[in-house]
């Protein structure tokens, strides 16, 4: 994991923004300011930790160039096609393996790599003088934003990164993103706080032409395939094998390290699956577990089980209301806009008592979106059913009466029942907070969660999907990702491979989740080798307790006026 930046512009300080960005590469610094572009990198050595494996990297000519963030998964088979056809390298980076793919396949080259990442190429061979290409891996594990006001253009892995960088220019708070942050806990992408300011989407690629000026492209490099029919399909023996296969294969990969990795270790079905095959490949490896002096937040208990089932070393750490004062105020310097997901907090804590030991950890994020995990999946597809309510009655008393003399359930659809569940916080205050903030009447809440909503979708593939294309980017991915690089550690999500995530989404509603149950695939293969009180259990997840806050207003308003002062 490192940091990128980089932008056209003569009067930015390329050096303060690169600066401002070592907690995520606190090994080495460098600056390329070339005629017409500047490219800045700070670095966190996993791989190569030589200097050849040092960023910007260029060509013999200096003609194409590179920085990225991120790991290729796999790189070593890549590499070994690129030598067959004559390439030769210098490191056993990643980094050279994606220059020389780009080389070899032109754009085409992002179809041959998986990972997670975030990449910036010069290449002064296109157009008059030459482009800048960004690419955001497929799901959005790595951040990357950048700002085009027209003329100028710069990139960057952090929002801190473009203000340092652009600091001859007052940036402007973008009034709509403040209210989609209340509606939705995080600013959707790809907006951010800043007018000018965005988010790369994940899957997406952009293109700024150097001459004119001018950002010539901006779209999708992958889409996902979904299978949207109902019923079984396949051999539950045979998807047990498969799905056993690629998530061994994943886990090794990502443990490809030339530093010590570790695994996040919480207890519950997905963090236990990575540990147990993490542990199988290197039985040294260290788990790190974080609980809560409130009991019925403390899943401690079941990390140990697993952990002593399989001799895997534990390090574990107590969260409690003083850490979290002490903590408080980074939240601003951790994400640069607002975000309310509060187990920011936790995951700060055992990312960094993590560092202590490792550079890298395995984390089991990703797997309920994949997989179907969530409970509120099977609820909101019964509510959905009901027309949205919890009962046929009063279904009845609140549906319309059609003229055939039936009723309508479809009164509340999928989508309001979603956004019900996943943004209900705006209600009562809604029109005064949009008069607030001078949002029109007419501006559409939920454009967010409508983009990617696929009503052609049975029930809980369509909240999966939508999930892993909101929730998943804008929350989930964003809270490990800057609370992780906060202390230069890399974390990496073996659920989110590229192959498990096509076939999981391959596979039927009830293949994927049979019986109803969620995650049952997952479970079931995995039953032979993790505790039946760990894979069966009630989801608990990261939360932090809520007694932490005062609650006289939503979390997302009280942590926008305490430390933002809006």
């Amino acid at each position: 994991m490192c940091g990128i930046l980089g932008g056209n512009s003569q009067q930015w300080n390329y050096i303060k923004g690169i600066e401002s960005m070592q907690h995520r590469g606190p090994d080495g610094t460098k600056v390329v300011k070339l005629e017409d572009f500047c490219l800045a990198f700070t670095r966190l050595a996993v791989i190569d930790l030589s200097e050849n494996g040092m960023q910007p990297m260029f060509t013999k000519d200096n003609q194409v160039g590179i920085v990225y963030n991120g790991e290729i998964y796999g790189y070593q088979k890549l590499r070994r096609q690129l030598e067959k056809k004559g390439h030769r390298f210098s490191s056993t980076s990643d980094t050279e393996v994606i220059l020389n793919a780009y080389l070899e396949y032109g754009e085409k080259f992002i179809t041959r790599i998986d990972g997670m990442f975030a990449i910036a190429i010069y290449d002064k061979r296109v157009g008059r003088n030459g482009t800048v290409r960004l690419y955001r891996d497929r799901l959005g594990i790595k951040p990357l934003y950048y700002y085009y006001d027209g003329r100028n253009f710069g990139f960057s892995s952090e929002l801190k990164g473009i203000v340092n960088m652009c600091s001859d220019i007052s940036l402007k708070i973008d009034k709509t993103a403040i209210y989609d942050y209340l509606n939705y806990i995080y600013i959707p992408e790809p907006k951010t706080l800043y007018q000018n300011t965005y988010k790369l989407q994940p899957a997406h690629r952009l293109e700024f032409d150097i001459h004119s000026r001018k950002i010539t492209k901006n779209g999708v490099y992958w889409k996902l395939e979904i299978n949207g029919t109902r019923g079984a399909q396949r051999k539950q023996e045979d998807l047990i094998c498969e799905v056993r296969e690629l998530i061994k294969e994943s886990v090794k990969e990502q443990m490809a390290a030339d530093v010590p990795v570790g695994v996040f270790l919480s207890g519950g079905v997905d963090s236990s699956i990575i540990a147990y095959e993490s542990n199988q490949i290197n039985p040294q490896i260290e788990s790190f577990s974080i609980g809560f002096q409130e009991a019925s937040y403390n899943e401690l208990n079941y990390a140990r089980k697993l952990a002593d089932r399989y001799q895997i070393r534990r390090n574990e750490k107590i969260f409690n209301r003083d850490i979290f004062h002490k903590n408080f105020d980074n939240l601003k310097s951790w994400y640069d806009e607002p975000f309310a997901d509060t187990s920011a907090f936790p995951t700060y804590l055992v990312s960094r008592e993590a560092r202590d030991k490792v550079v890298v950890v395995l984390t089991g994020d990703g797997s309920d979106e994949v997989f179907g995990g969530y409970a509120r999946y099977g609820i909101l597809e019964e509510k959905e059913q009901k027309g949205g309510y919890d009962n046929v009655l009063i279904s009845k008393l609140y549906c319309k009466l059609r003229k055939d003399g039936k009723y309508d359930w479809k009164f509340l659809d999928g989508l309001n029942l979603y956004d019900r569940h996943m943004a209900p916080t705006l209600s009562e205050s809604d029109s005064k907070l949009r008069e607030r903030l001078g949002i029109s009447r007419d501006y559409d809440r939920l454009w967010y969660f409508r983009k990617y909503y696929r009503k052609d979708l049975p029930a809980v593939t369509r909240m999966q999907y939508l999930d892993l294309k909101t929730y998943l980017p804008g929350d989930i991915l964003t809270k490990v990702d800057r609370t992780s690089m906060a202390v230069s550690l890399e974390s990496r999500v073996p659920f989110l491979d590229r192959r498990i995530v096509e076939f999981a989404f391959s596979l039927s509603q009830e293949d994927r989740c049979p019986a109803g149950e969620a995650k049952g695939l997952l479970k079931k293969a995995y039953e032979p080798v993790i505790n039946r009180e760990i894979l069966y259990r009630t989801k608990q997840g990261f939360a932090m307790p809520a007694a932490y806050f005062r609650r006289r207003m939503s979390v997302q308003e009280e942590l926008l006026g305490k430390l933002w002062s809006i």
